[in-house]
C-alpha cells in the first residue's frame, strides 16, 4: 500500500511539475508574443520616421572649386547647363564666354552683334527655360539672344555644346535712338512678342508689339512690328517686369515705387495703378536693389539694400479689381541683395548679397533653408543651376565660386502642412490639399488640415449614425430580448461584420447617393417620423389589456415592430414627393443650393455618414451587447427583488456595471470609422475641403493615401507626404486608443465593486 501511495504522490508531483512547466513556457510565450507586437509597432514607426524625416532636413552647401573668372570684365550675366558642366558669362562689351564651371577653362567665345562702341547698359533674362536673353544697348536699341547647351553622348561620355544664336534677328532693333536703355523686359506669347523699355532721360515707357514671321524659303524668323506705344510714368524706372500670363508689367524705381500696367487689352496698355512696394518711403531710408519673379513669373520677388525680402503678388477682390499685396517677406541676410536667381522647377529661390553670403528660400513654405558664406568680399553675379543642385557665384575681386547644393524638399513647412497659406491666384490664405497638375508651372498644396479634417468628419456622422443604434439594439438585445429571439438577432447582425467594406463603398456610391438625391424629403420625414411611430405604437401597447399583451412572450415584443417599419416606410413614399413639390420647388438638392446657400453634391457626408455607420454597427453592437449581457446575474436579480423595474435596473446597474464595455465599443467603433478606406473613397466624391456641411464631400487620410500613393515617385515630396499622412492616421489612432484605454481603467475601479 505504502508503495502505491508513493507512486500516486510521485504521480502528483510530476503533474504539478508539468503544469509549472506550462505555466512558465505559457507566461513567456504570451510575454514573447506581447513583445513582438510592441516591437512590430515601434518598427512600423521607426520607418515612418525615417520616410518623412527628410522632408524638415534644412538645405547644405559643399565648396566644389574656386578660380579666377575666365577673360576680362565683369559679368553682367550668368548662367550653367542642368549637369553643372558648362557655364556662361556676358560682360558689359557684349562678349560671351562659355567656360567649363569646375575648372574656368574656355570652351568657346564670341561677341554679340553689336558695334564696337556699343556697350550693354540693361538685360533681363524672358526665359530660363529657353535661355532667351533681351539686351538693352547704349545706343538705344534692344537685342534678344538666346543660349543653350546641346547634351551629346559619344563612346558613353556626355559632351555639352555650347550654343549661342539669334531667334529673330541677329541684329539689334532699334527703340530710342541715342539714348542708352537702362531698363528693359519681354515676354512671347505663341505667335506674339512683347517689347518694353525705358530710355535714359526719356519720360515714358515704350512698348512694342511684335508678330513672328517665318520666311517661307528658309528657318529665319523676323520680327513684323503691329503696333508701339508710350506711356507717361512719373518715376525712373530701375527695373521692367512684364508677367508669364501678359496680364500686367510692374515699371519699378530703387525707392520701391512702381508704376501698374495693364496689358489685358493687348491693343490698348494702359497705367493700372501706382503702388509703393517700400511703403512711405519718402526719405529713401530703404532702397531695393534687386528684382525678380518666382517661377510662373506671377510673384515679384523684392531685394533690399538692408538685406530683406519680400514676395508681392496681384490679388483679386470681390469687385473683381485688383490690389497688390505683400505676401510674406525673409530677412536672414544683413547686407544688400546684389542678384537673386528662382528655381526652374519649384517656388524657391537663391539670393546673393554684399557680404559674400548666399541664401537658400523657399516662398510658398516660407522657409529659409540656408544661408552660407561664400566669399569674403561682396558678391557680384550668381547663377543657380536648372536643377537647383548647384550655384556660382562672382565676387568682386573677380573670383568664380562653385558650390554644390543639397535642397531635396524645401516645399515642406509646419506652416504648409497646419496653417493657412496663401497661395497666387487665391483671394485670401487657405487651407488647400492639391498635388498634382498639367501646368508645369504648378506648385503643389500639401496641407494635411482637409484630410485631417475630412477624416474627423467622416467618423463624426458615422458614429452619430452608429452609436444610437448600436447601443441601443445592444441594450435591448443584451437585457429585455427573449434569449431564443437573441440567439437568432445576434449572430445576423454580426454576420455584417464580414461584409467587405469594398462592397458596401460601391453599394452606397453607385446606388445610395444617387437613391438619397431622389428622396431626400423622404428620408428626413422617416428621421423624424420613424422614433415617433415607435413611441406611439408603445404607448398603445402599453394600454392594451393585459390579456392582449400576455399573448406576445416577454421578450418577442420587438418582432411586432417590423410591420410597423414597414408601413412607415410606405407612408414616406407616398409623402416624399408631394412634400418637395410643395415646400421645395420639386427638387430639394437644387433649392438647398439656389435658396438657402447650402452645397449639395451627390456623394456626400451624410451617405458616408449611413454606409459607415452600418459598417461600424455590428462592432459596436457586439460589444456592447456582451458587455451588458454579462452583468452578472446577481446584480440584476437583486435590483428586480428590491422592487427597481426592468427599465430602472438597465439604467441604474446594468449600464453602469457595462460602462467600460460600453466604452471600448464606442473607441473600437470610432477607430475603425477614422481607419476605413474604401467607403469613403468610393462615396465621398473624394474633395479635400473643409466644410461641416453633411451634404458637401470630403477626403480622409486614409482614402487620400489610396488614391496617390500608386501615383507618387518613390523618395519625392509627395511620396513623403503621404508617409507623413500615414503617420497622422496612426497618432490619430494611437491618441484616440491611449485615451480610451485610461478612461477604461477608471471606470472598471469606480465601477467594478458594484
Amino acid at each position: 500500500m505504502s508503495i502505491k501511495i508513493r507512486d500516486k504522490q510521485s504521480i502528483s508531483q510530476s503533474r504539478e511539475r508539468f503544469r509549472a512547466y506550462k505555466d512558465i513556457a505559457a507566461r513567456y510565450a504570451i510575454g514573447a508574443g506581447g513583445l513582438a507586437v510592441i516591437g512590430a509597432v515601434l518598427l512600423m514607426m521607426a520607418f515612418f520616421f525615417l520616410q518623412v524625416a527628410p522632408l524638415f532636413v534644412s538645405a547644405t552647401f559643399e565648396r566644389v572649386t574656386t578660380y579666377e573668372h575666365p577673360s576680362h570684365g565683369a559679368s553682367l550675366l550668368m548662367a550653367m547647363d542642368e549637369y553643372r558642366d558648362t557655364a556662361l558669362r556676358v560682360t558689359a562689351s557684349g562678349q560671351v564666354i562659355f567656360f567649363k564651371a569646375e575648372t574656368g577653362a574656355i570652351v568657346q567665345e564670341q561677341r554679340l552683334p553689336i558695334p564696337d562702341h556699343v556697350t550693354i547698359t540693361s538685360h533681363q533674362v524672358m526665359s530660363d527655360a529657353d535661355g532667351d536673353v533681351l539686351f538693352g544697348l547704349s545706343d538705344g536699341s534692344m537685342l534678344i539672344a538666346r543660349y543653350g547647351f546641346m547634351i551629346s553622348y559619344t563612346d558613353g561620355k556626355r559632351q555639352v555644346t555650347p550654343k549661342l544664336s539669334f531667334p529673330f534677328e541677329d541684329k539689334p532693333v532699334m527703340i530710342s535712338e541715342g539714348n542708352a536703355l537702362t531698363a528693359v523686359s519681354g515676354r512671347t506669347s505663341g505667335e506674339a512678342i512683347l517689347l518694353s523699355a525705358f530710355a535714359k532721360g526719356s519720360d515714358a515707357l515704350v512698348l512694342r508689339r511684335f508678330e513672328k514671321k517665318q520666311q517661307m524659303f528658309s528657318d529665319e524668323t523676323t520680327l513684323e512690328e503691329l503696333a508701339t506705344v508710350h506711356l507717361a510714368v512719373k518715376i525712373t524706372p530701375r527695373w521692367l517686369m512684364i508677367d508669364g500670363m501678359l496680364d500686367w508689367m510692374y515699371a519699378v524705381d530703387e525707392k520701391g515705387n512702381a508704376t501698374v500696367v495693364s496689358l489685358r487689352d493687348a491693343e490698348n496698355p494702359s497705367v493700372y495703378s501706382e503702388v509703393s512696394f517700400l511703403g512711405d518711403n519718402v526719405q529713401g531710408a530703404r532702397r531695393l536693389t534687386s528684382v525678380s519673379f518666382l517661377l510662373g513669373e506671377t510673384s515679384l520677388l523684392l531685394g533690399e539694400a538692408s538685406g530683406q525680402i519680400t514676395q508681392w503678388f496681384p490679388v483679386r477682390d470681390a469687385k473683381n479689381s485688383y490690389d497688390f499685396m505683400p505676401v510674406r517677406s525673409f530677412h536672414e541676410q544683413q547686407a544688400a541683395i546684389v542678384q537673386m536667381g528662382s528655381e526652374q522647377r519649384r517656388k524657391g529661390f537663391v539670393v546673393a548679397d554684399a557680404h559674400g553670403e548666399v541664401g537658400i528660400y523657399h516662398a510658398t513654405a516660407h522657409r529659409t533653408l540656408a544661408v552660407e558664406s561664400l566669399s569674403h568680399v561682396a558678391l557680384v553675379n550668381m547663377a543657380l543651376a536648372p536643377r537647383a543642385n548647384a550655384v556660382l557665384a562672382e565676387d568682386a575681386s573677380g573670383t568664380m565660386h562653385l558650390w554644390a547644393v543639397d535642397n531635396e524638399h524645401p516645399e515642406i513647412s509646419y506652416e504648409v502642412l497646419w496653417n493657412k497659406v496663401w497661395y497666387e491666384g487665391y483671394a485670401e490664405p487657405a487651407f488647400i490639399w492639391q498635388s498634382s497638375s498639367s501646368n508645369s508651372d504648378f506648385e503643389p498644396k500639401f496641407s494635411l488640415m482637409p484630410l485631417a479634417f475630412g477624416t474627423l468628419k467622416a467618423a463624426f456622422y458615422a458614429m452619430l449614425v452608429a452609436i444610437p443604434i448600436a447601443l441601443m439594439a445592444a441594450m435591448y438585445a443584451g437585457f429585455f430580448m427573449a434569449p431564443a429571439m437573441r440567439q437568432s438577432v445576434k449572430p445576423v447582425v454580426e454576420l455584417l461584420e464580414a461584409l467587405p467594406t469594398v462592397i458596401i463603398g460601391f453599394l452606397a456610391g453607385l446606388w445610395l447617393a444617387p437613391f438619397l438625391e431622389k428622396n431626400l424629403p423622404g428620408f428626413f420625414i422617416f428621421l423624424f417620423l420613424l422614433p415617433l411611430v415607435v413611441f406611439v405604437f408603445g404607448y398603445i401597447w402599453s394600454r392594451l389589456p393585459d390579456a392582449v399583451r400576455v399573448k406576445i412572450p416577454h421578450g418577442w415584443e420587438a418582432a411586432l415592430l417590423v410591420p410597423v417599419v414597414l408601413v412607415t416606410l410606405f407612408l414616406v413614399g407616398l409623402l416624399g414627393h408631394p412634400v418637395e413639390n410643395a415646400f421645395f420647388g420639386g427638387d430639394m438638392p437644387t433649392w438647398l443650393t439656389n435658396v438657402a446657400g447650402i452645397g449639395y453634391d451627390q456623394r456626400n457626408s451624410l451617405v458616408v455618414g449611413i454606409a459607415m455607420g452600418l459598417a461600424v454597427i455590428p462592432i459596436i453592437f457586439s460589444i456592447a451587447e456582451d458587455a451588458i449581457y454579462n452583468v452578472p446575474k446577481h446584480q440584476v436579480n437583486g435590483s428586480l427583488a428590491l422592487g427597481a423595474t426592468p427599465w430602472q435596473t438597465m439604467v441604474g446597474v446594468v449600464l453602469p456595471t457595462a460602462s467600460p464595455g460600453l466604452f471600448s465599443a464606442v473607441m473600437i467603433g470610432f477607430g475603425r470609422a477614422v481607419g476605413e478606406t474604401m467607403i469613403v473613397l468610393m462615396a465621398t466624391g473624394n474633395t479635400p475641403i473643409m466644410d461641416i456641411n453633411v451634404f458637401e464631400g470630403l477626403r480622409t487620410l486614409s482614402a487620400n493615401i489610396a488614391v496617390e500613393m500608386p501615383e507618387s515617385e518613390v523618395g519625392s515630396t509627395h511620396y513623403r507626404v503621404l508617409f507623413l499622412a500615414a503617420l497622422v492616421l496612426f497618432m490619430f489612432t494611437f491618441f484616440f486608443n491611449t485615451l480610451a484605454e485610461v478612461v477604461r481603467q477608471r471606470m472598471l475601479k469606480r465601477y467594478g465593486a458594484l
